[in-house]
Formats: structure tokens, sequence, C-alpha cells
């Protein structure tokens, strides 16, 4: 690992040959939370085959499945796995990964291990290695109980680079024909298409490490995001799966209270596998993550809603246009000279909008979000869930007891100057495409000795 640059060339285990990948690489775990129907529909295309839904526990299932019971199978799975030769150990080396999604846009990027060390999750953070967004530490522990008695970790992490000279991932892909191909293969369920391809000569590894130190660049840092101030560099960006890596660095902050200077230098657990995503890839779409509320009464919901935002000294209505189309009519029509925000909901068959203006936070979601969290706070009752796309939150939204509040995208180019000069932002602001294109478990890496 080349000192101070937070990355490091992975040490990958891939499985053998003779195993079937498309039963093999599934979605990652905090994806379809509330359709278990799309989880159980996994189960049955793997069934006992070796697959990566044995070695991680779906959202979905927390509350249907013997947790104690769940958890001791992962691990006993990945022993046995390695055991069995069922994994096989790559040479030190980076993946080049190309994913094209069901919605026909080529991603690439780069499997890298980060060292934890640089990364902090929490408020105000100054490292080389932040979270975008705000990080739930009531969803820590079951998945801290998993990864501290795994030997292995299984990533969905996708950390992010501001990098619109293309200059660390891109130039892989121009010689990917004389690498070796890993893997290649038409993901399960609508999933898309992933291949994969070694990267470990010596000379493509020293470009990637040069043009990330370019970006790591105090003085490029600072031209770069027009800063005033000498305010601390961020390379990387955690886009996808910020509480599995907060878990990986609760699990590595404990682990190296027991370990010696030494020890610590080099354990395997002081590293956290994560593909690196470019964030000008034209293969990667900010999307919203929108809010289902469930079990409440919509109508109170609305109207509690608007009253916050005007005791707040915000102007805040909504209108109600009864369809789907009707709403997304009058969207574009307001768009036009409206200089506030706008946030549509649904409930049943009605659909509507809420126009606020003298809004205090710069994203609709920082708007809508410290309302859900009072009204959930004194409704223990309701419940609440993070939908990608808007079909799966409109399908939510059609229930009865349930009402939606969906979001509009953020920009991604504006990504980096936010958090580096407003900090993180809320938690489950936006999405790295739709639902389906998210990242699926597939490469594993040892973490224990």
């Amino acid at each position: 690992m080349q000192e101070g640059i937070g990355i490091r060339v992975p040490e990958i285990m891939l499985p053998d040959k003779a195993v079937d990948l498309h039963k093999w690489s599934v979605i990652a775990c905090d994806q379809y939370t509330s359709d278990a129907g799309y989880w159980d529909r996994v189960a049955r295309l793997v069934g006992d085959a070796p697959s990566t839904l044995h070695l991680i526990y779906p959202e979905a299932w927390l509350d249907s499945c013997d947790m104690e019971k769940r958890i001791r199978s992962i691990a006993s799975a990945m022993r046995r796995y390695m055991d069995r030769g069922i994994l096989k150990a790559l040479p030190p080396g980076f993946v080049y990964v190309e994913r094209m999604t069901s919605e026909g846009r080529l991603r690439k990027g780069l499997m890298a291990s980060i060292d934890l060390e640089m990364y902090d999750y929490n408020p105000g953070a100054s490292t080389l290695i932040r979270a975008t967004e705000g990080t739930v530490v009531d969803r820590l522990p079951p998945r801290i109980r998993i990864r501290k008695g795994a030997p292995l970790e299984v990533p969905h992490v996708m950390v992010l680079i501001d990098d619109p000279g293309k200059t660390v991932i891109e130039p892989i892909s121009e010689g990917k024909a004389a690498r070796e191909k890993l893997y290649d293969f038409e993901l399960m369920l609508g999933g898309g298409h992933i291949a994969g391809y070694l990267v470990n000569d010596g000379p493509s590894i020293e470009k990637i490490f040069s043009a990330l130190m370019d970006l790591a660049d105090p003085g490029h840092f600072r031209r770069k995001y027009d800063l005033a101030e000498n305010k601390p560099v961020m390379v990387f960006a955690v886009g996808d799966g910020n509480h599995s890596l907060a878990t990986a660095k609760a699990c590595w902050e404990e682990l190296k209270a027991g370990l010696t200077p030494d020890e610590r230098k080099d354990h395997p657990a002081r590293y956290a596998l994560v593909e690196l995503v470019n964030v000008h890839d034209e293969g990667l779409a900010f999307e919203p993550i929108h809010r289902v509320l469930f079990n409440v009464d919509p109508q109170a919901v609305l109207t509690g809603l608007r009253d916050y935002l005007l005791a707040a000294g915000m102007d805040a209505e909504y209108e109600m246009k009864g369809s789907e189309a009707a709403v997304a009519e009058r969207l574009a029509e307001l768009k036009q000279n409206f200089k506030g925000q706008l946030i549509r909901f649904a409930h049943l068959n009605s659909h509507g909008l809420f126009k606020i203006t003298n809004q205090k936070s710069n994203l609709e979601v920082g708007t809508l979000q410290p309302y859900l969290d009072n009204y959930l706070a004194e409704h223990p009752e309701a419940r609440i869930d993070y939908i990608h796309g808007d079909k799966e939150a409109l399908s939510l939204s059609g229930k009865p007891g349930n009402l939606g509040f969906l979001l509009p995208a953020m920009e991604k180019r504006e990504l980096f100057r936010t958090v580096i000069l407003d900090g993180i932002l809320p938690r489950k602001t936006f999405s790295m495409g739709e639902a389906d294109e998210k990242r699926f478990y597939l490469e594993c890496r040892k973490i224990s000795r």
C-alpha cells in the first residue's frame, strides 16, 4: 500500500470455475427490504447451490428468521466454502469491473481495499474517506455480530471518486482484452450483466496509485473545489453500503485494541474491500430514495407536515391532483418558474404535490426528513421504509394505511462539493441507480488470520 492514499491492492477470492455464478451472485442485502417475495424468488433459484445468499442476511428477513441461527449459518458457510475449495484465492491485484445494468447503462468500477484508519462516518469528519449520508447506528449491531464471527467479507460497498479527467479507472478499459477475464455472466432476476478483469501488472498498478495521488494533492484539491481555506482533503466518498463500511470500522476499532502496533499495520481486518466508481461515469445515475410510511393516517401526516413547515418559518401548502398523470403535468408546469421545493406524495389512488418556499435546507429530503423523524418518534405504531424506484414506491403507497413521499434526484456532480462544504447529507438522500442496478455480491476477501 502506498502510504497516505487510503487504498491497497487487495487479495480477492472468487468461486471455483465449476460454480454457477448466476446463482452465486445476489443483490445487496439492503435492497427490496419491503419485498420479501423478491428474496423468496432468490432462495428458490439458488436452492442449496453455492451462493452469496448463504453468506449474507437479507434485511427483508430480519423479522422472519431466527437471527442467531442465521448468523451462525453464515460463518459456517464461509468456512465450508474455503475448506472445500469452492472459493479460490487470486494473486494480489485490483479487479476492473464492467456492469451493464438492466437500464442499459455501462458502469465501470475497480475493486480495491480501503484503509479503515482513514475512514470516518461521523458528522464533521475530516478524513480522506468519508460517508456521504448519516449513519443510523441502531442498524449496526446485527451486521457487527455477523462480521465479528466471519472469516470473510463479501462486500456490496461502492465508494466514489471525483475524477472528471477520468484518470484512475477508465484507462484500464482500453487494455482489457489483454487481461485475464475472471468472470463474465448474466446476473439473476433482471440484474443485468457483469464482467471482471484482473489488474495485477506493475505499470497499471503504479498508474492507478499515481492518479489517486494527484486527486489527493492539497493544492489540486483546493483549486478543484475553489476552497478559500485549507480544508482537509477528501478523495473517497461512500456512495452505497455506508452501514456495511461503518460495521467494518466498528469491528476493526474493537479488534485493534488487543493488537500490538506491528500487528495493526497489516492486519486484514484493517481493510475493507469496495468497488471504486467515478462519480463522472456516464453509467452511474443518481436516483432519489423515496419514503413510504406504513400504518399511518395519511391525511393527518400531510396536515402535520404542513403545520410543521409553517411553524418552522417556511411557506407550505399541498395540492391534491387525483391521478399520477395529473401530478406529473402540474409538476412540469410549476418547474417553469417555481423557486421553491416540490415533493410528490401518494396514498391509495390519490396523488398530490407539496409546494414549499423559504425552505431551510438546500435539498428536499433535508426539508422532509426532520418531520418524519419527529412523527415516527411520536407514533411508535408507524413504520418507515426507504424505497428505490418510483414504481416500487407507488405500489407500496397504494395500500391502505400507507403514504409515500417521492423525492427528486440530486445532481451527482455536486456531491463532493456539498459534503466537503456542508458535511454529510441526511440519511438515504440518494441512490446510485435503481434497485436492480445495485452492486451484487461476488468477490470475497479474508478478514481473519
